[in-house]
């Protein structure tokens, strides 16, 4: 009897067979591959290095092979790797960052970045997945060039896009990438830093799409990129130049200085609750820039340009302590140009005795395109329809 009644619940060998063969190919399809999900875009580039930041979808190591931009192909022979490393150890997470160093000037790379997929660490043991790349195969390997070329070159700033991707594409059509040297977001891309989906989706990706794999990108981080939670998360994907987002570099004749203006409310506003320290970082940045104008790069440049995303001006909190404490030393430092944003309209605002140059708050909606030569630099400002706004010369 016990057996009748457990042959009732057994299956025929056969079908059995069928269901393990059906439910079988549902777990490969389950288990997703790793892939890169964004990038990889340029950052902080100077003469003789570049980083490159992209991000898998899964945790991975991650590497950068380079190759010169000769005849040979890609695969014609193994090329150097480059890994994103701390400390002597190999990094495992989503986001990858990779530092270039001592590259040649004025010269072409080719590179392709790979990340592969770690499924386990246990005890001295790593457990590796699959490989995800770019493509150099039935696709030609992203490219970048390094400055330190002399002579004339263009570059586009935009700013305040605030995840307005259609407006970003259409401000950017409006440059000539294949000459355009770099591209400045100059701050408020997002509306606050909710989470790492929420800026590639908001301009990131569209960035990359449109330039920002071989054309670099400089950023001045805005005060709406310091809200939220995701905010500490920025310099993972924005990394500047030696170690912080405020740094110089140089371009054929000209010197760029990028401040990061910080909050435009004092740190006790209820809006902050407390996580700022805006002032004392400012502070900090006056004492960096005191110094860095002194260098010969800074003083042997023939135009002297600042980036920042909030502009001096007597206004709120964030404006006066830039105007108290960075427009003295910038006005013995003999800056040219200051290029600012935030207050989503267009003016420029003219030297004085005060301010010793004109500072260009650029809108919203348009785009900055300047053209640097040994004649001038020219700073045109174009709107969303590609009609000219008004211009600055600097001779």
């Amino acid at each position: 009897m016990k057996t009748m009644q457990l042959q009732k619940y057994l299956l025929p060998p056969g079908i059995v067979f069928c269901l393990l063969f059906s439910v079988s190919p549902f777990r490969g399809y389950a288990q997703e591959q790793i892939k890169i999900s964004h990038g990889p875009y340029l950052q902080a580039m100077t003469d003789s290095g570049v980083s490159i930041v992209w991000t898998t979808n899964k945790p991975a190591t991650a590497w950068v092979e380079l190759a010169p931009d000769d005849s040979s192909h890609f695969y014609q022979t193994e090329r150097p790797k480059f890994f994103s490393a701390s400390n002597g150890l190999k990094n495992v997470g989503t986001v990858h960052q990779v530092h270039l160093k001592n590259l040649l000037p004025a010269t072409r790379y080719r590179y392709r970045v790979y990340s592969q997929e770690v499924l386990k660490h246990e005890f001295v043991y790593v457990h590796y997945g699959n490989v995800a790349a770019t493509a150099v195969y039935r696709k030609k390997p992203l490219t970048f060039t390094t400055p330190g070329k002399p002579g004339p070159f263009e570059f586009a700033v935009v700013n305040d896009i605030h995840e307005r991707n259609n407006v970003l594409k259409q401000l950017l059509s409006q440059a000539d990438m294949a000459n355009t040297a770099f591209v400045v977001f100059n701050g408020d891309m997002i509306n606050a830093s909710m989470s790492e989906a929420q800026v590639f989706g908001g301009f990131m990706d569209t960035a990359t799409a449109l330039f920002a794999s071989e054309t670099p990108m400089y950023y001045a981080r805005g005060n709406h990129e310091t809200r939220g939670p995701f905010a500490a998360a920025f310099p993972q994907y924005f990394p500047g130049i030696g170690g912080h987002l405020y740094y110089m570099f140089t371009r054929g004749d000209a010197c760029f200085i990028v401040l990061d203006g910080g909050e435009d409310k004092p740190d006790s506003d209820i809006e902050y609750s407390g996580i700022t320290d805006m002032d004392n970082y400012r502070t900090e940045q006056a004492e960096w820039l005191a110094g860095i104008v002194q260098t010969d790069a800074f003083k042997k440049s023939k135009y002297r340009i600042v980036i920042c995303h909030i502009p001096p001006a007597e206004g709120w909190h964030g404006n006066r302590e830039i105007t108290k404490k960075w427009v003295p030393i910038l006005n013995k430092a003999g800056v040219h140009v200051f290029i600012a944003a935030h207050e989503h309209r267009h003016r420029i605002q003219k030297f004085s005795e005060a301010m010793q140059f004109p500072v260009i708050v650029n809108s919203n909606n348009n785009i900055i395109k300047a053209g640097i030569s040994e004649k001038e630099a020219r700073f045109r400002i174009f709107d969303a329809a590609g009609k000219l706004v008004d211009e600055l010369i600097v001779p």
